[in-house]
Protein backbone atom coordinates (compact mmCIF):
# COMPACT_ATOMS: atom_id res chain seq x y z
CA UNK A 1 0.00 0.00 0.00
CA UNK A 2 1.53 3.27 -1.40
CA UNK A 3 0.77 5.88 1.31
CA UNK A 4 0.95 9.61 -0.48
CA UNK A 5 3.14 12.44 0.49
CA UNK A 6 2.66 16.07 0.62
CA UNK A 7 5.00 16.19 -2.53
CA UNK A 8 2.15 14.07 -4.23
CA UNK A 9 -0.02 16.66 -3.73
CA UNK A 10 2.29 19.09 -5.12
CA UNK A 11 2.57 17.50 -8.18
CA UNK A 12 -1.13 16.76 -8.14
CA UNK A 13 -1.76 20.50 -8.15
CA UNK A 14 0.43 21.04 -10.74
CA UNK A 15 -1.03 18.47 -12.79
CA UNK A 16 -4.58 19.56 -12.26
CA UNK A 17 -4.21 22.99 -12.97
CA UNK A 18 -5.32 23.02 -16.37
CA UNK A 19 -8.65 21.19 -15.50
CA UNK A 20 -10.11 22.41 -12.36
CA UNK A 21 -10.87 25.29 -10.62
CA UNK A 22 -9.23 27.27 -8.07
CA UNK A 23 -12.68 27.29 -5.98
CA UNK A 24 -13.29 30.21 -3.76
CA UNK A 25 -13.78 31.21 -0.14
CA UNK A 26 -16.72 32.55 0.85
CA UNK A 27 -17.72 34.01 4.48
CA UNK A 28 -21.17 34.36 6.45
CA UNK A 29 -21.53 37.27 8.93
CA UNK A 30 -24.60 35.61 10.37
CA UNK A 31 -23.53 32.24 10.34
CA UNK A 32 -20.32 33.50 12.04
CA UNK A 33 -22.48 35.49 14.30
CA UNK A 34 -24.82 32.44 15.38
CA UNK A 35 -21.64 30.20 16.26
CA UNK A 36 -19.32 32.71 17.66
CA UNK A 37 -16.00 31.14 14.85
CA UNK A 38 -14.68 32.98 12.39
CA UNK A 39 -15.84 30.63 9.25
CA UNK A 40 -14.31 30.48 5.74
CA UNK A 41 -16.06 28.48 3.57
CA UNK A 42 -14.13 26.54 0.87
CA UNK A 43 -16.73 26.17 -2.33
CA UNK A 44 -16.43 22.77 -3.94
CA UNK A 45 -19.91 23.38 -4.88
CA UNK A 46 -18.50 25.39 -7.59
CA UNK A 47 -16.18 22.59 -8.79
CA UNK A 48 -15.70 21.21 -12.39
CA UNK A 49 -18.66 18.78 -12.61
CA UNK A 50 -19.96 20.40 -9.26
CA UNK A 51 -17.90 18.66 -6.58
CA UNK A 52 -14.43 18.32 -5.04
CA UNK A 53 -14.11 15.20 -6.39
CA UNK A 54 -12.74 16.30 -9.77
CA UNK A 55 -9.32 16.70 -8.29
CA UNK A 56 -8.57 13.63 -7.28
CA UNK A 57 -10.59 12.11 -10.62
CA UNK A 58 -8.43 14.40 -12.93
CA UNK A 59 -5.29 13.97 -10.96
CA UNK A 60 -5.83 10.07 -11.32
CA UNK A 61 -6.88 10.31 -15.11
CA UNK A 62 -3.98 12.27 -16.28
CA UNK A 63 -1.20 10.62 -14.07
CA UNK A 64 -1.80 7.75 -16.42
CA UNK A 65 0.76 6.24 -18.84
CA UNK A 66 -0.63 6.43 -22.43
CA UNK A 67 -0.81 2.33 -22.17
CA UNK A 68 -3.08 2.51 -19.46
CA UNK A 69 -5.05 5.48 -20.62
CA UNK A 70 -5.63 3.42 -23.91
CA UNK A 71 -7.62 0.40 -21.85
CA UNK A 72 -9.71 3.27 -20.45
CA UNK A 73 -10.92 4.15 -16.64
CA UNK A 74 -13.72 2.58 -14.18
CA UNK A 75 -15.07 3.08 -11.18
CA UNK A 76 -18.13 2.10 -8.33
CA UNK A 77 -19.80 5.51 -6.66
CA UNK A 78 -22.95 6.77 -5.83
CA UNK A 79 -22.46 10.63 -7.80
CA UNK A 80 -19.77 12.24 -7.63
CA UNK A 81 -17.01 10.68 -8.01
CA UNK A 82 -18.91 8.84 -11.12
CA UNK A 83 -19.53 12.15 -12.77
CA UNK A 84 -16.12 13.65 -12.19
CA UNK A 85 -14.03 10.96 -13.51
CA UNK A 86 -16.44 10.92 -16.29
CA UNK A 87 -15.02 14.45 -16.82
CA UNK A 88 -11.94 13.82 -16.42
CA UNK A 89 -11.62 11.46 -18.73
CA UNK A 90 -13.26 12.69 -21.57
CA UNK A 91 -10.93 15.61 -21.32
CA UNK A 92 -8.21 12.90 -22.04
CA UNK A 93 -10.27 11.27 -24.73
CA UNK A 94 -10.32 7.93 -23.10
CA UNK A 95 -13.42 5.80 -22.23
CA UNK A 96 -14.75 5.61 -18.75
CA UNK A 97 -17.49 3.54 -17.15
CA UNK A 98 -19.25 3.33 -13.97
CA UNK A 99 -20.56 1.09 -11.14
CA UNK A 100 -23.55 2.76 -9.90
CA UNK A 101 -26.03 1.82 -7.55
CA UNK A 102 -29.96 1.37 -9.10
CA UNK A 103 -30.60 3.86 -6.08
CA UNK A 104 -28.12 6.91 -7.03
CA UNK A 105 -29.62 10.40 -7.79
CA UNK A 106 -31.49 10.32 -11.55
CA UNK A 107 -28.92 14.01 -11.53
CA UNK A 108 -25.88 12.23 -10.94
CA UNK A 109 -26.40 9.37 -13.24
CA UNK A 110 -27.64 11.89 -16.20
CA UNK A 111 -24.33 13.96 -15.45
CA UNK A 112 -22.44 11.01 -15.75
CA UNK A 113 -23.65 10.10 -19.09
CA UNK A 114 -23.47 14.01 -20.57
CA UNK A 115 -19.87 13.70 -19.65
CA UNK A 116 -19.69 10.68 -22.18
CA UNK A 117 -19.03 8.10 -19.29
CA UNK A 118 -21.08 4.65 -19.60
CA UNK A 119 -23.64 3.95 -16.63
CA UNK A 120 -24.15 0.03 -15.37
CA UNK A 121 -26.49 -0.20 -12.28
CA UNK A 122 -25.99 -2.46 -9.18
CA UNK A 123 -27.99 -2.88 -5.89
CA UNK A 124 -27.08 -0.44 -3.76
CA UNK A 125 -24.88 -2.24 -1.46
CA UNK A 126 -20.84 -1.97 -1.38
CA UNK A 127 -20.36 -5.33 -2.21
CA UNK A 128 -22.71 -5.40 -5.23
CA UNK A 129 -20.94 -2.69 -6.32
CA UNK A 130 -17.38 -3.93 -6.03
CA UNK A 131 -18.48 -7.56 -6.98
CA UNK A 132 -19.56 -5.92 -10.59
CA UNK A 133 -17.11 -3.41 -10.66
CA UNK A 134 -14.22 -6.24 -10.50
CA UNK A 135 -15.87 -8.29 -12.78
CA UNK A 136 -15.68 -5.38 -15.57
CA UNK A 137 -11.91 -4.63 -14.90
CA UNK A 138 -11.49 -8.42 -15.17
CA UNK A 139 -13.06 -8.52 -18.50
CA UNK A 140 -11.81 -5.10 -20.05
CA UNK A 141 -8.43 -4.58 -18.41
CA UNK A 142 -9.40 -1.20 -17.27
CA UNK A 143 -7.48 1.15 -14.81
CA UNK A 144 -9.75 0.91 -11.83
CA UNK A 145 -9.89 4.35 -9.88
CA UNK A 146 -11.34 3.74 -6.36
CA UNK A 147 -13.23 6.66 -5.37
CA UNK A 148 -11.03 7.27 -2.14
CA UNK A 149 -8.80 4.14 -1.47
CA UNK A 150 -6.47 5.39 -3.95
CA UNK A 151 -2.90 7.22 -3.56
CA UNK A 152 -3.93 9.24 -6.33
CA UNK A 153 -7.12 10.58 -5.18
CA UNK A 154 -6.21 11.67 -1.86
CA UNK A 155 -3.25 13.24 -3.40
CA UNK A 156 -5.34 15.37 -5.71
CA UNK A 157 -8.08 15.91 -2.98
CA UNK A 158 -5.26 17.36 -0.89
CA UNK A 159 -4.72 20.15 -2.97
CA UNK A 160 -8.71 21.42 -1.36
CA UNK A 161 -6.88 22.41 1.69
CA UNK A 162 -3.62 23.31 0.15
CA UNK A 163 -5.63 26.34 -1.71
CA UNK A 164 -7.39 27.43 1.34
CA UNK A 165 -4.70 27.78 3.44
CA UNK A 166 -2.61 29.70 0.73
CA UNK A 167 -5.82 31.96 0.21
CA UNK A 168 -6.56 32.87 3.91
CA UNK A 169 -3.90 31.68 6.02
CA UNK A 170 -3.57 29.93 9.00
CA UNK A 171 -6.84 28.05 10.75
CA UNK A 172 -7.28 26.36 14.19
CA UNK A 173 -9.51 23.71 12.49
CA UNK A 174 -10.53 22.45 9.31
CA UNK A 175 -13.81 20.39 8.99
CA UNK A 176 -14.89 18.22 6.16
CA UNK A 177 -17.61 15.39 5.41
CA UNK A 178 -16.13 11.67 6.25
CA UNK A 179 -17.37 8.87 4.25
CA UNK A 180 -14.96 6.71 2.79
CA UNK A 181 -12.30 9.02 3.92
CA UNK A 182 -10.52 10.68 0.63
CA UNK A 183 -11.28 14.10 1.21
CA UNK A 184 -10.67 13.80 4.56
CA UNK A 185 -7.11 12.11 4.36
CA UNK A 186 -6.28 14.45 1.69
CA UNK A 187 -7.74 17.28 4.16
CA UNK A 188 -4.61 15.33 6.78
CA UNK A 189 -2.49 15.12 4.33
CA UNK A 190 -2.01 18.92 3.42
CA UNK A 191 -2.98 20.51 7.03
CA UNK A 192 -0.30 17.79 8.94
CA UNK A 193 2.50 19.00 6.79
CA UNK A 194 2.05 22.82 6.20
CA UNK A 195 -0.12 23.76 8.75
CA UNK A 196 0.65 21.25 11.58
CA UNK A 197 -1.19 23.02 14.55
CA UNK A 198 -4.48 22.99 12.63
CA UNK A 199 -6.70 20.24 13.97
CA UNK A 200 -8.82 18.52 11.26
CA UNK A 201 -12.06 17.52 12.21
CA UNK A 202 -14.41 14.97 10.59
CA UNK A 203 -18.19 15.56 10.47
CA UNK A 204 -20.85 12.38 9.51
CA UNK A 205 -24.58 11.57 9.60
CA UNK A 206 -25.52 9.74 12.40
CA UNK A 207 -27.68 7.38 10.30
CA UNK A 208 -24.15 6.50 8.47
CA UNK A 209 -21.41 6.59 11.69
CA UNK A 210 -19.43 3.71 10.69
CA UNK A 211 -16.32 6.24 10.51
CA UNK A 212 -17.19 7.27 13.95
CA UNK A 213 -17.51 4.09 15.52
CA UNK A 214 -14.24 2.90 13.87
CA UNK A 215 -12.36 6.13 15.37
CA UNK A 216 -13.73 5.06 18.71
CA UNK A 217 -13.04 1.09 18.51
CA UNK A 218 -9.38 1.79 16.78
CA UNK A 219 -10.16 -0.21 13.90
CA UNK A 220 -12.18 -0.39 10.31
CA UNK A 221 -15.93 -1.17 11.09
CA UNK A 222 -18.14 -1.24 8.23
CA UNK A 223 -22.34 -0.34 7.24
CA UNK A 224 -23.40 -1.94 4.24
CA UNK A 225 -25.87 0.60 2.75
CA UNK A 226 -27.19 2.82 5.53
CA UNK A 227 -29.83 5.02 4.82
CA UNK A 228 -29.43 8.70 5.41
CA UNK A 229 -30.31 12.01 3.49
CA UNK A 230 -26.49 12.31 2.86
CA UNK A 231 -26.09 10.07 -0.27
CA UNK A 232 -22.62 10.53 -0.88
CA UNK A 233 -21.51 9.98 3.13
CA UNK A 234 -22.74 6.20 2.57
CA UNK A 235 -19.71 4.03 1.88
CA UNK A 236 -17.26 2.66 4.81
CA UNK A 237 -13.46 3.41 5.51
CA UNK A 238 -10.44 1.00 3.57
CA UNK A 239 -7.00 0.49 4.57
CA UNK A 240 -4.89 3.50 3.49
CA UNK A 241 -7.87 6.37 4.08
CA UNK A 242 -8.08 4.24 7.48
CA UNK A 243 -3.82 4.79 8.44
CA UNK A 244 -5.36 9.55 7.67
CA UNK A 245 -7.84 8.87 9.68
CA UNK A 246 -6.45 7.04 12.47
CA UNK A 247 -3.08 9.12 12.71
CA UNK A 248 -4.30 12.82 11.66
CA UNK A 249 -8.34 13.36 12.70
CA UNK A 250 -8.83 15.24 15.96
CA UNK A 251 -12.26 13.74 16.06
CA UNK A 252 -15.24 12.69 14.45
CA UNK A 253 -18.68 15.05 15.33
CA UNK A 254 -22.01 13.12 14.28
CA UNK A 255 -24.90 15.05 12.89
CA UNK A 256 -28.84 13.98 12.95
CA UNK A 257 -30.88 14.12 9.46
CA UNK A 258 -33.13 17.07 10.22
CA UNK A 259 -29.75 19.01 11.27
CA UNK A 260 -28.25 18.39 8.25
CA UNK A 261 -31.49 18.97 6.16
CA UNK A 262 -31.90 22.42 7.94
CA UNK A 263 -28.03 22.68 7.59
CA UNK A 264 -28.39 22.69 3.94
CA UNK A 265 -31.50 25.22 3.55
CA UNK A 266 -29.68 27.37 5.95
CA UNK A 267 -26.88 27.72 3.42
CA UNK A 268 -29.14 27.96 0.50
CA UNK A 269 -31.07 30.75 1.97
CA UNK A 270 -28.47 32.82 4.30
CA UNK A 271 -25.23 32.44 1.28
CA UNK A 272 -27.59 31.89 -1.90
CA UNK A 273 -25.49 28.80 -2.78
CA UNK A 274 -26.29 25.40 -3.66
CA UNK A 275 -24.66 23.00 -1.74
CA UNK A 276 -26.29 18.61 -1.17
CA UNK A 277 -26.84 17.26 1.46
CA UNK A 278 -23.55 15.47 2.38
CA UNK A 279 -21.94 18.39 2.24
CA UNK A 280 -23.86 20.41 4.67
CA UNK A 281 -22.79 17.72 7.57
CA UNK A 282 -19.77 20.27 8.68
CA UNK A 283 -21.76 22.97 9.10
CA UNK A 284 -24.35 20.69 10.46
CA UNK A 285 -21.81 19.65 13.42
CA UNK A 286 -20.41 23.18 13.87
CA UNK A 287 -24.23 24.75 14.87
CA UNK A 288 -24.52 21.48 17.26
CA UNK A 289 -20.83 22.08 18.60
CA UNK A 290 -20.86 25.91 18.98
CA UNK A 291 -18.42 25.50 22.11
CA UNK A 292 -15.79 23.83 20.23
CA UNK A 293 -15.74 26.49 17.53
CA UNK A 294 -16.17 29.47 19.29
CA UNK A 295 -13.60 31.97 19.15
CA UNK A 296 -11.42 29.81 16.45
CA UNK A 297 -10.85 30.19 12.90
CA UNK A 298 -12.15 27.24 11.08
CA UNK A 299 -12.14 26.18 7.15
CA UNK A 300 -15.18 24.23 6.02
CA UNK A 301 -14.85 22.38 3.07
CA UNK A 302 -18.23 22.54 1.08
CA UNK A 303 -17.75 18.88 -1.09
CA UNK A 304 -20.60 19.64 -3.59
CA UNK A 305 -23.66 20.89 -5.24
CA UNK A 306 -25.04 18.05 -7.30
CA UNK A 307 -28.46 17.98 -6.08
CA UNK A 308 -31.78 16.25 -7.71
CA UNK A 309 -33.70 19.88 -8.26
CA UNK A 310 -37.35 17.86 -8.20
CA UNK A 311 -36.12 15.70 -4.64
CA UNK A 312 -35.49 18.39 -2.25
CA UNK A 313 -35.29 17.44 1.13
CA UNK A 314 -37.37 20.09 2.60
CA UNK A 315 -40.12 19.42 -0.25
CA UNK A 316 -43.41 18.20 1.05
CA UNK A 317 -43.67 14.11 0.16
CA UNK A 318 -46.68 14.07 -2.45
Amino acid sequence: MYIPTFDDVRTAHERIKPWVHRTPVFTSTTFNNWTGADLFFKCENFQKAGAFKSRGATNAVFGLSEDEAARGVATHSSGNHALCLSRAAGCRGIKCTVIMPETAPKAKMDAVRGYGGEVITCKPSTKAREEALNAFVEKTGANFVHPYNDHRVIAGQGTCSLEMLEDIGELDMVVAPIGGGGMISGTALTCSTIAPNTKVIAAEPKNADDAYRSFKAGHIIEDDAPNTIADGLKVSLRPLTWHFVSNYVHDILLAEEDEIVSAMRLTWERMKIVIEASCAVPLATIFKNPDIFRGKRVGVILTGGNVDLDKLPWMAKQ
